[in-house]
């Protein structure tokens, strides 16, 4: 009881619920929405990472598909299934629903099995069984506006035969008294009162239409009369209107058993789509949030807990879409001897927000989320997330704030006391089938973690006794006498760093400072303080204490000079050399970071200056290749001037009595002229760029830069990779970032097979191969079609068009006439359809 009423807590805490609501909006069916709003977190590593590959191969697919996933059709069955197992008789809507619940689920499970290297969910939607035979039977039996057709059953058919049978002949009688009795009518118009069909009389007039008033209007100056003579035959509608409902809920009867009948197999599909939905909207959340997938390690490995840029999710949404203040990022780079961080600094500075994120992160981790952090994203698998945050205070409970903080931190403890009881009994009853009762009374009973034995000392019993967990305190120790908060501060920090795994904890007691320096399993972080502007940076500073802003602030803000030097005395000088020990490791810390960003500023500009150079290259190329074309044509010109001249000459050797002797030298001349002047066709230029492991490149179809994570084989692919992604490119799909086109692959060629010289004068035949059917499709399909076949012809193309209404021909002989590729276009033979068919001839 305690236990989930610490973990509830903690979900409340770090506003879980808001982060699960977020999610929810990224669902694509009301079932995901609610599955996403009660987002139920793993009680096992295994089950998580299920989530995560879950997440990442939807995030591939989606990457992939040009519209993503789609869950149309999809709809909460789930009552409808319950109702039909009962026996009752679902409604025409309800059975839609069904049918555009298994069409949607089809689709879904042929996307999926279209593509490649998905093996989760491949297995996922591996025995997803969607009934196409039922799905016809309803679409077969309830038509788009859920009503009864009339071919779901040959008595309903003939029902509704008599009835429309029926409906004439009192429209008809209707129609004649409407004509006869004009004068007594408000006007020439039948309608219905129930089902019933009746006529507008005049009030004064009633007793010129003898009959049944089944209504009368607000005024009171006209009834709705029954004709006498139309009675029988309304009796006789009312009663086959009775055998049609009759025939139609023995037609939505014999559907519904059938939908009964495979109930288990729909609730099935009903989870699977809820599960794929769910692990669509964590994708699509992680793609919005930026985030990247985390990696679960192992502490006692050695691994570094590492996440760099760390951004409270809540704030990034509140900042998007409520126009909050940017979000500064957070990293925590955490060694695995480290068990407690204590993070001191300012109020306001980010301290809890630091907590909560961390908080939230492994949540999302546990869940199947990306982590809105920067890659790699590392990270243990917390199997317990525990927090103390904020102040309790009540006083319905006449709970002080110090009463609120305790009460939490015994359920915390009392939380991390169930888990290892559990894991003793757990461990004992697995020993015990294998150890003697001797064995057992030795007391070594052993835990994965380590070997607990009474005899050992407190420390050891403890470190062999530490769980997974994560432990977030908020102002530990606060809410009391400063001496005794501080003292009950470090025994609790102490106690967890035996009994979790990691405790982050903020607090203002300068005491907890000094336990990095007693424990090497203890870290001291803070947040920043600009005390220029008297604010913080709601940046994180590890290694460094938080030092005491408070004599500072106050001496800034107004207070006499002689108080705040009251103070300082009171505080002593110990305390005052500690702040200046700090206030140069701040300092030291700012000069490197300054450095640092002068670094990248540099590298910046290098980059900055490398674009403008290659840019300038660029147009200095395109200036050259300008001028060549420009010197191109003034040559042309030169030349076709010479020609122009050496033909007058031609003209007047042959005016005169020219020889052919004459007349060869002349053409010599033009010859050598244009040999002259006529500039030789550059050689194209040879690629030079060959992308290499680690190169930054352009993909252009993708509009991407990417770097390259494989050189190219000898297929000329190659492995590259941009954010999260990652995927294979041709090589000539890649240029370099100044634009130069890689080097091709030269394969060895194979020996070329002997060549037959065409034989002359081909007849050409109609084949399978060259013949296109495209009767039944309309012109912009046609013309897609037809394009893509002319475009691969090497000979004539048969176009099967049909007779029809001329308007599928008209459009083929109008795409034939405009195609560049098209040389003529003529009706076929008699014998291979005629005007039905047109053969177009390829250039």
């Amino acid at each position: 009881m305690l236990k989930s009423l610490i973990q509830s807590e903690t979900l409340e805490l770090l506003e879980w619920p808001r982060l699960c609501q977020h999610l929810a909006t990224f669902a694509a069916t009301k079932l995901g929405a609610t599955a996403a709003r009660h987002l139920k977190i793993p009680d096992s590593q295994t089950q998580s990472e299920q989530l995560l590959e879950q997440t990442k191969e939807v995030y591939q697919l989606e990457n992939r598909l040009t519209t993503g996933l789609s869950f149309e059709g999809i709809q909460d069955i789930g009552d409808s299934l319950e109702r039909a197992e009962r026996g009752g008789i679902l409604t025409g809507d309800e059975l839609l629903a069904i049918a555009t619940t298994l069409a949607g689920a089809r689709n879904l499970r042929r996307v999926i099995d279209n593509q490649e290297d998905l093996p989760i969910l491949t297995g996922l939607v591996a025995d997803l069984r969607t009934y196409p035979e039922l799905e016809q039977e309803i679409h077969r039996c309830i038509d788009e506006r859920a009503q009864v057709t009339d071919r779901a059953s040959l008595k309903l058919g003939e029902i509704r035969t008599d009835l429309r049978r029926l409906r004439s002949q009192i429209t008809q009688k209707l129609q004649n008294i409407l004509q006869a009795k004009s004068g007594a009518v408000q006007e020439q118009l039948i309608t219905q009162r129930g089902d019933r069909y009746v006529i507008p009389v005049k009030a004064p007039q009633k007793d010129a239409i003898p009959g049944i008033v089944h209504d009368t209007s607000t005024s009171g100056a006209t009834l709705y009369v029954e004709p006498n003579s139309v009675v029988p035959l309304g009796n006789q509608l009312r009663q086959i209107i009775r055998r049609e409902q009759a025939e139609e809920e023995a037609v939505r009867r014999a559907l519904t058993e059938q939908v009964a009948a495979v109930k288990p197999d729909l609730e099935r599909l009903l989870a699977i789509a809820t599960t794929l939905d769910l692990a669509t909207a964590r994708s699509r959340y992680s793609y919005w949030l930026g985030a990247n997938p985390p990696r679960f390690i192992q502490r006692k490995d050695n691994e570094i807990i590492t996440l760099r840029n760390l951004r409270h999710p809540l704030l990034v949404w509140q900042q998007q879409h409520e126009q909050g203040q940017p979000v500064v990022p957070v990293d925590l780079l955490i060694n695995p001897l480290i068990r407690v961080v204590t993070i001191t600094g300012p109020n306001t500075g980010g301290k809890t927000v630091t907590l909560k994120t961390l908080g939230l992160a492994a949540l999302m981790a546990k869940v199947g989320l990306f982590v809105p952090a920067r890659e790699p994203v590392e990270i243990p698998w917390f199997d317990k997330v525990l927090a103390d945050i904020g102040d309790e205070q009540s006083l319905q409970q006449s709970l002080s704030t110090f009463s609120g903080h305790i009460r939490r931190i015994s359920r915390i403890l009392e939380a991390l006391g169930t888990g290892e009881e559990e894991a003793l009994v757990s461990r004992g009853a697995g020993e015990q089938g294998s150890r003697g009762a001797g064995e057992q009374e030795a007391g070594d009973w052993r835990l994965e973690t380590g070997v607990i034995s009474p005899s050992l000392s407190t420390q050891h019993s403890a470190l062999s006794t530490q769980h997974s967990a994560l432990v977030l305190l908020d102002e530990v120790g606060a809410g009391t006498d400063p001496v005794e908060g501080s003292a009950l501060a470090i025994a609790l920090l102490q106690y967890l760093a035996n009994h979790a795994q990691l405790t982050i904890a903020t607090t203002h007691f300068g005491e907890l400072k000094a336990l990095k320096y007693e424990d090497d399993r203890f870290e001291n972080a803070s947040v920043e303080f600009d005390e220029s502007t008297l604010s913080p940076t709601y940046r994180l500073l590890w290694g460094i204490p938080g030092r005491s802003n408070a004599l500072t602030i106050a001496l800034r803000l107004g207070l006499k000079p002689e108080v705040v030097q009251q103070a300082k005395t009171q505080v002593g000088e110990a305390t005052d050399e500690v702040n200046q020990v700090i206030a140069g490791l701040e300092a030291q810390r700012r000069r490197q970071e300054t450095k640092a960003a002068e670094a990248q500023s540099l590298l910046q500009q290098a980059e900055r200056l490398y674009k403008e150079v290659s840019a300038k290259a660029a147009s200095l190329e395109e200036r050259e290749s300008s001028l060549r074309a420009s010197q191109e044509v003034a040559v042309k010109q030169a030349i076709a001037q010479a020609k122009g001249e050496i033909a007058q000459v031609i003209r007047r050797l042959q005016k005169g009595s020219p020889t052919a002797q004459e007349a060869q030298q002349a053409t010599n001349a033009l010859n050598q002229i244009g040999q002259q002047y006529q500039p030789a066709t550059p050689a194209k230029p040879k690629a030079g760029f060959m992308p290499k492991v680690g190169d930054r490149i352009r993909v252009p179809k993708l509009g991407q830069t990417a770097d390259v994570i494989t050189a190219p084989n000898e297929d000329g692919e190659l492995s590259v990779r941009f954010g999260l992604m990652k995927m294979n490119v041709k090589l000539e799909d890649v240029e370099s970032l100044d634009g130069q086109k890689p080097e091709p692959i030269v394969k060895p060629k194979p020996a070329p097979p002997a060549v037959t010289p065409p034989p002359q004068n081909v007849p050409e035949i109609r084949t399978s191969q060259n013949t296109i059917d495209l009767r039944g499709k309309r012109v912009a399909d046609a013309e897609y079609i037809l394009d893509k076949a002319i475009s691969e012809a090497t000979g004539p193309v048969w176009i099967i068009h049909g007779y029809g209404t001329g308007k599928l021909r008209q459009g083929v002989h109008a795409f034939l006439q405009q195609h560049s590729r098209v040389k003529n276009y003529e009706p076929a033979e008699q014998g291979d359809g005629g005007s039905g068919v047109t053969v177009a001839h390829i250039k």
